[in-house]
């Protein structure tokens, strides 16, 4: 099999700026149609053009190559098929495929179809393997292309000492409440009391009345945020950048398994005072206590499903992770993937993320479909990475900036369990928004 053209070279050729101006220049180069920026570890990716894509639907598996299209039904698991259509189309040698899934891709799993539900219209997970790749970190770039001119390309782009001007931002409100959340939250909160389940995320849209520029919006947000992952894409019909809080999971080559819960939230980056304050009161409420705690519960009964018996574990329990302009009650749970499973597997047993659903899942799904204002699409989904090796990683959707068809929005949601009172969930959704809303930019094109 062919393998990519590979150059690589030290940071000193990107002279002054740093990692992510440099992958941003790489973004907005437009060198490709569809691309994604993918931030892991302190390691950004930039996957730029298309040599495979594949996409599932609630039918078919669909492959686009150099060689042609095919659609195929798909039986099983739904999730085995978008990998198996990846490994026998992906043309190259050590692949690593990038792309999305839906939220609504849980309605095709057969322990989480909803009562009543119709099939779900529409595709539900899009994977490309790259023309080129490109990975920055501190030690220097590898740019890795099918075509090796491409290469000169790249590093031609990231040694261009032009600068763009800083962008300007535009502002929005948050605060208005045209969904009627706090109505939805007490619903909720009614269903929940009377045993139909214990927690539910419900959620709610912010419209961004003006064409985003999302490259210039994830750069401004990504110097004030510090997510677990970050990505920016253009991707079929989407757009998308964000700064995900936790990873749904990662799986390694060696089959170590790991998910990350956050459930439990307060502001953060109102000063030191305000801040301890926060965490004081975040650390001892009985609420957020008992939702992060039903959320951990939950994701190592998830684990226990697809790993070794015994090696499920939890780590640094009810811990604090900083992320942008709130702060959470974090967890890790950890396992080793059992002998007769895939990290596919793994992955649609934590999918969707108990910290973006609820408990239980089905029951909270159902609650969703009824009491969500729309159809979530990228909202609460994952961003995720595959490579030829079986390694997979994916961020929750979260803290991001949604567009597609020439309108743009936001979105945040709120744990709600039978203590929760409207006002203080819609307050939640208001910080959760702070993390992107301060940094959009209006696209000048």
């Amino acid at each position: 099999m062919r393998s990519y053209a590979e150059i690589s070279y030290g940071t000193e050729k990107l002279g002054s700026r740093s990692l992510l101006s440099a992958v941003m220049r790489l973004a907005r180069a437009g060198l490709f149609e569809d691309y994604v920026v993918y931030e892991r570890n302190g390691v950004w990716a930039f996957a730029g053009g298309a040599l495979t894509t594949v996409t599932l639907d609630a039918e078919n598996v669909r492959t686009v190559t150099g060689a042609g299209e095919s659609a195929t039904p798909w039986t099983g698991s739904s999730s085995a098929a978008l990998g198996a259509a990846l490994e026998a189309s992906a043309p190259v040698a050590n692949w690593t495929a990038y792309g999305y899934l839906m939220f609504e891709f849980a309605a095709l799993l057969p322990a989480l179809a909803t009562r009543g539900a119709v099939p779900v219209e529409g595709e539900l997970a899009r994977m490309i393997v790259p023309r080129v790749e490109v990975l920055i970190d501190e030690r220097g770039v590898v740019s890795r292309a099918w075509d090796a001119a491409d290469n000169e390309r790249i590093r031609e782009i990231l040694e261009d000492v032009a600068e763009p001007p800083r962008p300007v931002v535009s502002a929005v409100d948050i605060r208005t409440d045209e969904g009627g959340y706090r109505e939805r939250v007490a619903q909720a909160v009614k269903e929940i009391r009377l045993g139909q389940y214990q927690k539910v995320i419900l959620s709610r849209t912010v419209d961004v009345p003006f064409e985003l520029d999302f490259a210039a919006t994830y750069e401004l947000g990504r110097e004030s945020n510090n997510p677990a992952r970050s990505f920016l894409l253009r991707l079929g019909s989407w757009e998308s950048a964000g700064f995900s809080p936790e990873v749904v999971l990662t799986v390694d080559e060696t089959g170590q398994v790991m998910t990350q819960p956050l459930a439990g939230t307060r502001a953060f980056g109102r000063g030191a005072g305000n801040d301890a304050e926060a965490r004081r009161v975040l650390e001892s409420d009985p609420k957020e206590i008992y939702e992060h705690a039903v959320s951990v519960r939950t994701s190592q009964e998830e684990l226990r499903r697809v790993c070794r018996p015994g090696t499920v574990a939890v780590r640094d329990f009810m811990d604090i992770k900083e992320r942008g302009s709130v702060q959470h009650l974090a967890s890790l749970v950890s396992g080793t993937l059992g002998a007769t499973h895939t990290p596919w597997d793994a992955l649609e047993a934590v999918f969707p993320a108990v910290t973006a659903s609820g408990v239980p899942k089905r029951e909270s799904l159902d609650a969703i479909v009824r009491l969500d204002e729309t159809r979530r699409g990228l909202y609460s989904g994952a961003v995720l990475t595959f490579t030829h090796d079986g390694a997979l990683d994916a961020a929750l959707v979260l803290r991001a900036m949604y567009g597609q068809e020439g309108r743009a929005w936001l979105r945040a949601g709120a744990g709600i369990v039978t203590d929760s009172m409207p006002d203080r969930e819609f307050e939640e959704t208001c910080e959760k928004l702070s993390s992107v809303a301060p940094y959009l930019v209006r696209s000048q094109g």
